[in-house]
């Protein structure tokens, strides 16, 4: 029995995707190991948001070569996918960086291929490069994470983006807006509820623009499918929605979520900028107007709801006031966190081409700036918290510590000392220390 390691790199939906990947290995007779093993295969699903996670996935390579010079490397998933154009246009120059990672890997497979690695590896297919041209691909692949030792699951409800930002290779890399039959999404809810799994996470690259095509050519929108789920699922388990962009969470979503049994008050939205300049730059479709709004509108009707941003500094052109308007905004909104990114050059962006560039220690500068303020943010929502009474979702792991960690419905992260019994269960705590 062959023996393979797994890595996954990345956003929710790389990790649901990769738990599929696994149980088809698994299907056929493969022995999944730890990664530090010295393993026979070791399958890396790629990353690549940021010009470091490029660098990181290098650096793994030569580490795994090193301590393991007969291992075969195998890549899947959004890295891979960016080799399409130069790949089958035969556009690699010799000092390429493709051209080292080719020199040291196995297989290399696009977001599409990835899912009959196991026929890759029964070789029923040989070839060591396959990556489709996503941009015209009208596939879907369902794709869930089941791991025993979790309390949650993510589920694939939609891939692929049709907006076109300016810094972006999603469009490139995951190809078209798609989206999941409402069937499956609801059987799939059903069986992990079976499987005793408490949470489901709905994820996806752009979830908010998810359409479904019902019978009589009628549509469904995410509003529907919600709607759907908390209709057909008679059980108690919570369901969190990801990433979904301002302009796309409209009034009927938060309502509905601010009195459903199923559905938390956990909303990230996407941000970027806090410059409307910047926002232009970027292509985004909204601005900070719009933005602010829907902040305060989830903060009407649901008080205590947690709400998640995403910001990118160092946008090509962002100056010291594009940038101070940003922080302002951000300290100014009632957020309770913030995830901030410095901006990386890809290829086959409008942004790359951008020649007005910023300083590599000055975005580290900012960077460090705006994660201060997200610690301020998120002590602040979280004493607003303070003595009230939530459900609290425990982990199914044992701790190395001696406590046990949940978190609340608003995404408040609770510890408390461990009892075996918590394991996996809801229960009703008061917070009431902050630490």
């Amino acid at each position: 029995m062959k023996k393979i390691s797994f890595l996954t790199y990345g956003c929710k939906l790389n990790y649901s995707e990769f738990s599929t990947i696994k149980r088809n290995l698994l299907n056929v007779g493969y022995q999944i190991v730890g990664f530090d093993y010295s393993s026979q295969i070791y399958i890396i699903n790629t990353c690549s948001i940021t010009h470091n996670a490029d660098n990181k996935l290098l650096g793994l390579i030569k580490q795994i070569k090193t301590n393991n010079k007969k291992a075969k490397i195998i890549l899947l998933g959004c890295y891979p996918q960016i080799f399409y154009n130069k790949i089958y246009t035969k556009k690699i120059d010799k000092n390429d960086t493709i051209v080292r990672f080719l020199k040291k890997v196995y297989l290399v497979l696009g977001n599409k291929e990835k899912f009959k690695l196991h026929l890759f590896l029964t070789n029923q297919i040989n070839n060591q490069i396959s990556v489709s041209d996503l941009t015209q691909s009208t596939t879907y692949n369902s794709s869930v994470s089941f791991d025993k030792t979790r309390t949650r699951s993510f589920l694939k409800i939609q891939d692929g983006c049709d907006y076109k930002c300016s810094y972006c290779t999603i469009p490139n890399i995951r190809g078209n807006s798609i989206s999941e039959n409402i069937f499956n999404i609801i059987i799939t809810i059903k069986k992990l509820v079976l499987l005793n799994i408490k949470e489901i996470v709905l994820t996806g690259i752009n979830i908010g623009d998810f359409i479904n095509y019902g019978i009589e050519k009628q549509t469904y929108d995410l509003f529907d499918l919600i709607k759907i789920i908390e209709k057909q699922i008679n059980t108690k388990i919570r369901i969190r929605i990801s990433s979904i962009e301002p302009n796309l969470l409209n009034y009927k979503i938060i309502n509905f979520i601010s009195k459903s049994k199923l559905f938390v008050p956990h909303f990230h939205m996407p941000l970027q900028s806090g410059s409307n300049e910047i926002l232009k730059q970027m292509r985004r479709r909204y601005n900070t107007k719009i933005y602010i709004q829907k902040v305060n509108t989830i903060l009407n009707i649901i008080p205590y709801a947690c709400i998640g941003t995403d910001v990118i500094v160092g946008f090509p052109g962002e100056k010291e006031s594009n940038f101070l308007e940003t922080f302002n905004f951000l300290k100014q909104i009632k957020i309770s966190y913030i995830h901030v990114f410095k901006y990386s050059d890809r290829d086959n962006t409008y942004s790359n081409s951008i020649k007005n560039k910023i300083n590599h220690n000055i975005c580290l500068q900012r960077s460090k700036i705006i994660r201060f303020l997200s610690k301020k943010k998120i002590k602040i929502f979280y004493l607003k918290n303070q003595l009230q009474i939530y459900r609290v979702l425990f982990e199914k792991k044992p701790p190395k510590s001696g406590y046990i960690f949940g978190f609340t419905d608003n995404y408040i992260r609770v510890k408390i000392n461990f009892k075996k019994q918590l394991m996996n269960k809801v229960k009703i705590v008061q917070l009431i220390t902050l630490k």
